[in-house]
């Protein structure tokens, strides 16, 4: 397999600071199609895997699966993409494309198990691990590549490839639309996604958050309510009135609190990934016929159409734009809850 060194910024160690490292890239083959990248965003998980806190991180590591950029090559057999067309790459860059759920355009669910766009074994270069959008470019099958709308801002377009999917999967998985009474926990990355994507989708829209100083800023991006999730009185109030539940809070807390919300026949669905268990008590889901669902994000057919409706709607991300040389200091901002709401590296301050 030929290959071409190309730029990026990634580390060596779990303790090491991110730095400018050189990586290998395959060449083009007839279905691939090769992206400069202009934008990759931040996303929660690079920290996680970058420090190495799953354990299962293979050094070098080049996080980023948030990518925007502009195409330079094509394979012979390619057809959806041409040189300078705007295209992006999320979490997936590969699947094993036969088993049930990769033919119905679920490949998050690939059963042997898709390539995740960074630490992931490369099927391509044999010893390597893929390598993410922290990058000067990448090299991607056109199966696993989107098209993104020009009238999206490129750089604000970045995390809808991880923040927007995640969010707008359950939405559109559970019918979320017109009378759909809607509540998002958590105001996050995850969470103003998920307002301002309910919203678009005609639902109404209640925030809980227990954080007096983002009361303002939730209203700001379009939620209807907002409730202060330790005032007790005012959850009670909310008791019984929503159809469905996107929780994005990966950090310990009650859901129990939040199935009492609920409807009959209403879901919660969870979308933060806490590291301990949540303890459920049964009779929370039992006497409302109520439903604790959880989601990952979309495939690639959904993912296409997210983008799309994106763009249809005017929606993208509140985002910080920043230089490759803030991206350590990004990390440890990100630790403290210290971005409304995602971070974007404009790439071209990796030259």
């Amino acid at each position: 397999m030929q290959t071409t060194t190309v730029k990026a910024f990634g580390t060596e160690a779990a303790e090491a600071p991110l730095k400018t490292l050189n990586i290998e890239r395959r060449a083009v083959m007839p279905s691939d199609v090769e992206i400069e990248i202009l934008y990759c965003g931040i996303c929660h998980s690079d920290l996680h895997a970058a420090r190495n806190e799953w354990m299962n991180t293979v050094y070098p590591i080049v996080p980023g699966h948030e990518i925007v950029g502009r195409v330079t090559q094509v394979g012979d057999a390619v057809a959806k993409f041409k040189p300078g067309d705007l295209a992006a790459v999320g979490c997936l860059v590969d699947s094993c494309r036969e088993c049930e759920y990769c033919r119905e355009g679920l490949e998050q669910f690939c059963e042997p198990g898709a390539t995740l766009t960074f630490n992931s074994p490369d099927k391509f270069i044999d010893g390597q691990q893929t390598y993410g959008g922290y990058s000067q470019s990448v090299v991607v099958d056109e199966r696993f590549v989107l098209s993104v709308p020009e009238s999206l801002d490129p750089a604000a377009a970045a995390p809808l490839l991880c923040a927007g999917i995640t969010t707008y999967s359950p939405l559109r998985h559970w019918n979320v639309g017109p009378g759909t009474k809607v509540g998002v926990v958590g105001l996050g990355g995850l969470g103003h996604m998920a307002i301002k994507l309910a919203k678009a989708m005609g639902a109404e829209v209640t925030v809980f958050t227990t954080s007096p100083s983002k009361v303002e800023d939730a209203k700001r991006l379009g939620a209807d309510d907002v409730v202060l999730s330790r005032d007790e009185e005012q959850m009670a109030a909310h008791a019984n009135t929503l159809n469905f539940i996107l929780d994005a809070v990966s950090a310990p807390h009650d859901i129990n609190a939040y199935l009492g919300l609920l409807r009959a026949d209403g879901t919660l669905v969870l979308v933060g990934a806490p590291l301990e268990p949540l303890p459920v008590v049964s009779f929370n889901l039992i006497l409302g016929r109520k439903s604790f669902a959880g989601s990952p994000i979309g495939g690639l057919p959904e993912t296409q159409e997210m983008l799309d409706f994106c763009a249809e709607h005017n929606v993208v991300p509140d985002i910080e734009l920043i230089g490759v040389d803030d991206v350590n200091d990004a990390y440890e901002r990100l630790l403290k809850g210290d971005v409304r709401y995602r971070f974007v590296i404009d790439m071209k301050t990796l030259n």
